[in-house]
Order: C-alpha cells, then sequence, then structure tokens
C-alpha cells in the first residue's frame, strides 16, 4: 500500500518534482566535479613537483665525503631504486649582454649532482639524456628559469655562488616539470663542477627515489637511525602546500555540499504540500486501521525516490563533465597556479561519500513533513 501510494502522490506533481530532482542532480553534478577536478588539481601538482624533486633526501649534519658503508645500504635496499650524492648552494645567474640584447639576471637554487641524477628524477627522455651527460663547467637550467635570463640555446652562463666565487658555465639544456615555482628557481650541474668552485671535496648527503613515495618517512627514519644523517620526505619539504591543498578540498566540497542541502529542502517543500492536500485521505488511511508508521513510510518513500533520481542523475552528470576534462582538460596560466593544466582524478570514496551523504540529507528533509502527517488524528478531521 504503501508503495502505491506513494508513486500516486509523485505522479499528481510531475513538474515539481522533476524540478527537485533536477535541483538536487545539480548539486550532486557540482559537488563531484568539484571534488574531482581539486583531486586532479593536488595529484597534478605533487607529481609536477616530484619530477624534479627526489622522493627522500638525507642530509649530512655536517659537510662531508661520500659515504660508502651509507651507499652500499642504499644499493641493496628494495625500498631504494636509485640515488645520487648532491652538493646544494645558492648563486646568481647571469646571462651576459651580446647585441641587440640585454642581459639577463635570475637567481637560482644549484644542484651539483652526479649522472645517477637522471634515475632520481623523472624528467622526459631527452632532459634525462642531457641531465645524466652533464659534464664539467656544463649547466641545466629550469624552463621558466632559462626564459627569465633570456638563455635560449648553448649559450655562457654565469654563476655567482653564496661564497661570491665566480664561474662561466656553458648551457647544456633546459627541463620541464610542470611546476612554476621548481622550473623558475632550479638548476643542475654536475658535482665536480661546484666542488671545485667551492674549493671542497664534501657532499651535502644524498637524494632518492623511492619505489612507493608515500612511505618516505618510513624508510628515512630506517636508513638514519644509526647514522649522523637527517632524513627530509618530500612531504616534508611540502608540507605547506600538501596542508593547503587538503584545506582547499574541504572548503571546496562543504560549500558546494550547501547546494545539495538547499535541494533537499525542496523535497521538504513538496511533501509538506502533498501533506497539506491530502490530509483528508490520510485522515481515512488512519481511520481504517493505518499506522503512524505506516504513514511515515509512505512519505519518506517519496523523499527516497526524489533524492535517489537526483542522486543518480547527479552522478550521471558529474561522471560526465569529468570526462570531458579528462578529454580535454582545462588550461591554466602556471605563472599563477604552478601547473599549465588542470586534470581529472574521480575517486571512488568521493563519489560514495557524496551520495551517502546526500541520501541522508534528502531523507532528513522528508523526515518532518512524514512525521506531520503521522500526527494527523483521524476523528478531528473526519469530524
Amino acid at each position: 500500500m504503501a508503495r502505491l501510494l506513494s508513486v500516486a502522490h509523485l505522479r499528481q506533481r510531475r513538474a515539481q518534482n522533476a524540478i527537485t530532482v533536477l535541483g538536487i542532480a545539480v548539486g550532486v553534478m557540482v559537488l563531484i566535479a568539484a571534488l574531482s577536478l581539486t583531486n586532479g588539481f593536488t595529484r597534478s601538482l605533487i607529481d609536477a613537483t616530484l619530477r624534479a624533486s627526489p622522493h627522500l633526501t638525507l642530509t649530512a649534519f655536517d659537510p662531508q665525503r661520500r659515504d660508502p658503508a651509507l651507499e652500499t645500504s642504499l644499493k641493496a635496499d628494495p625500498e631504494v631504486l636509485a640515488f645520487t650524492p648532491f652538493l646544494a648552494d645558492k648563486g646568481l645567474i647571469t646571462r651576459p649582454a651580446s647585441p641587440g640584447r640585454g642581459a639577463g639576471v635570475d637567481f637560482a637554487t644549484l644542484f651539483a649532482v652526479t649522472p645517477e641524477a637522471a634515475q632520481v628524477l623523472q624528467l622526459s627522455p631527452s632532459e634525462t639524456q642531457t641531465l645524466a651527460s652533464l659534464k664539467a663547467g656544463q649547466i641545466m637550467l629550469g624552463g621558466s628559469l632559462a626564459q627569465s635570463v633570456g638563455a635560449y640555446g648553448h649559450e655562457q652562463i654565469r654563476l655567482l655562488n653564496s661564497q661570491q666565487r665566480r664561474v662561466t658555465l656553458s648551457l647544456a639544456g633546459v627541463f620541464h616539470t610542470g611546476n612554476y615555482l621548481i622550473d623558475s628557481a632550479y638548476a643542475f650541474t654536475s658535482l665536480e663542477t661546484l666542488q671545485k668552485l667551492q674549493g671542497t671535496a664534501n657532499i651535502n648527503g644524498y637524494q632518492l627515489r623511492l619505489r612507493d613515495p608515500d612511505r618516505a618517512r618510513e624508510v628515512g627514519a630506517r636508513l638514519t637511525r644509526s647514522r649522523s644523517y637527517s632524513a627530509v620526505p618530500w612531504q616534508s619539504l611540502y608540507g605547506t602546500l600538501i596542508d593547503q591543498l587538503a584545506l582547499q578540498k574541504k572548503v571546496i566540497g562543504f560549500v558546494v555540499f550547501l547546494i545539495v542541502v538547499v535541494a533537499a529542502f525542496g523535497i521538504a517543500n513538496v511533501l509538506t504540500l502533498t501533506v497539506f492536500e491530502k490530509t483528508q485521505e490520510i485522515a481515512i488511511l488512519r481511520a481504517i486501521g493505518a499506522g503512524s508508521r505506516d504513514i511515515m513510510r509512505i512519505f519518506l518513500a517519496e523523499g527516497l525516490v526524489l533524492g535517489l533520481a537526483g542522486l543518480l542523475l547527479g552522478d550521471l552528470l558529474g561522471l560526465g563533465i569529468a570526462a570531458y576534462f579528462t578529454w580535454r582538460p582545462f588550461q591554466l596560466p602556471g605563472d599563477l597556479y604552478f601547473i599549465s593544466a588542470l586534470p581529472v582524478e574521480v575517486r571512488f570514496a568521493d563519489i560514495l561519500w557524496v551520495n551517502l551523504v546526500g541520501l541522508g540529507t534528502t531523507l532528513m528533509a522528508a523526515l518532518l513533513p512524514a512525521r506531520r502527517a503521522a500526527a494527523i488524528e483521524p476523528a478531528r478531521i473526519i469530524r
């Protein structure tokens, strides 16, 4: 009986029901699309960051020579895919002026590495080959950094390091990660080049690429437990960025969820009007033996049907939008958002959360008119 009456009520208000379902669908669609785009933005930014950043850095408490015992342990560790010793410095990069073109100047973070760095980082094949073949006296610049100083070919680049020492280097090539912060600030040179410039044979430590980047903290703690090194996982290096991205997703999800809440009140409105119009019918049902739970079940079933229809339609529309942006990613200005395109990453957990919360919201919206209908006293209405 409850099912038949629910269907009969829904058929009588087709236009209002359609608008209510559409409102819920739009809210769910926007929520799924927003979360998917946020997931894609987060993953793309992290991937772009890790292309030119190691998963784990082991930094010596004091600069020292290469550690053969540690290198042997790293080679035997199943979690470590590749590693390279490194020496870091900051400096002023200058491209000398030429006829018709002024000089280019910018600051850079310089990493001196060995050819093994090509396996630690995740650059394109041609850029990986350039990094692996860096010779003494050569330098490789980030794409945005090279553009800033106006270096486009195999030009001479002057470096003034933090110790006020100067050297002229040959530009071997440029690299592009998609992360503007890295492409505009990082440069690579060979280990012997920077050691010679600083007048030392020491290194700052080792950069590692791991089989599972998410286990960087655990692996770092294990490798440095009995050694005079500090472990810096990529999560710590970019911790602020990760926290900001997580907060951004929560804020976007909450704000967009308010659309679903507003749409759910449309169900409450439709059911309230139905209760008002069907008061005598409800009283007759109560008089012939229908209990208050039966009456509540009728209107909750109506709310459930409207909610499920809106959620299903919203899921289809949201996944459709996600599919479209997967086919044609939304382009972004890299100097503002650090990545050049906005991909989409649809997560089943997000869709499940959206549907469960949306269903709960619609049922809560239907509960108030259902309780009102169940509280109708048949004797007073029939009289």
